[in-house]
């Protein structure tokens, strides 16, 4: 009986590459679906149930379309929910909470900026020293300073005011914004510095003439870091700003703890997305500074 040999014929490596690359493609595009499935099922469900009616939230389908798509929750958030012991919705903390960012992002990124450019350029005696104190400073939680930020501004009587939560801001973004400019800044060739004092410049027209011209990808992250951080900050905002200037997340805290009659969902969800509406948007509009911001080296 005669046998058969079985010869087995070796898969070009250039194909078996192939095969592989694929697979791990798949997975890598499996895994960033499933992470961005993730992340976005919160925001799905928040913006289907707002679009709800309160009958159609109580059959319990979370994942379910709305049958009827109404925009009644969001007015009801906007201008009626009741925010404690007033009916206003969320209206007024949209103002105080504008009121509040833009000064407390103007002010601490033009003290950053200066401190950086002193800090990088002129380098003072005590320039590190002064740092090393600052970035002690990044480190402190914010709870153990606001008895004695509290006592200070009673003193002055900054307190419960719009300046008096502004200056908190202020206060605790300034080693932040201090260590983005002062590493920036490290990164400009000390020859530019050294050719403007030559040529007669001085400590002002330096920073308005040279360097401020060139700091617009670190000016375009600190911006975005310090509008989302006051943004979404709550504590500073409950304990410093006081009952006439409260911002948008101790109002939206307000409407959904307020429990009078029926709890109604699709005006908290709705109130929620109103309050996250302007980070949201801010990282969508300028994601893409960001990006060229933080290559360009702003942050290191």
């Amino acid at each position: 009986m005669q046998r058969t040999a079985i010869i087995s014929i070796p898969q070009p490596r250039s194909k078996r590459r192939r095969g592989g690359s694929r697979v791990a493609r798949i997975g890598l595009y499996a895994f960033l679906i499933s992470a961005a499935l993730f992340f976005l099922l919160p925001l799905y469900i928040m913006l289907v149930t707002s679009f709800k009616s309160m009958d159609e939230i109580r059959l319990g389908q979370l994942f379910a379309l709305p049958s009827t798509w109404s925009l009644d929750a969001w007015f009801a958030a906007w201008s009626s929910a009741c925010t404690g012991v007033s009916c206003e919705g969320i209206r007024g903390g949209f103002t105080n909470s504008i009121a509040i960012v833009v000064p407390s992002t103007i002010i601490p990124i033009m003290l950053g900026a200066l401190n950086g450019y002193a800090l990088s350029f002129w380098r003072p005696r005590g320039a590190n020293i002064l740092f090393g104190v600052l970035m002690v400073g990044a480190f402190i939680p914010v709870q153990v300073m606001i008895f004695p930020l509290v006592r200070l501004l009673a003193a002055v009587d900054l307190y419960s005011s719009l300046p008096g939560i502004v200056i908190v801001h202020t206060i605790f973004s300034m080693p932040m914004m201090t260590l983005l400019f002062r590493n920036y800044y490290s990164s400009i060739p000390h020859e530019l510095f050294q050719a403007a004092r030559i040529d007669g410049g001085g400590f002002w027209r330096i920073l308005f003439q040279l360097v401020l011209p060139m700091s617009a990808p670190i000016i375009v992250v600190a911006a975005i870091m310090q509008v989302t951080g006051v943004w979404n900050d709550y504590l500073l905002g409950l304990v410093f700003a006081g009952r006439e200037n409260l911002p948008m997340t101790v109002q939206l805290n307000n409407v959904i703890n307020t429990t009078t009659g029926t709890r109604e969902y699709n005006v908290n969800m709705a109130a929620t997305i109103l309050t996250s509406l302007v980070p949201l948007v801010l990282y969508f509009v300028s994601g893409r500074w960001f990006v060229r911001g933080i290559t360009a080296g702003a942050v290191k």
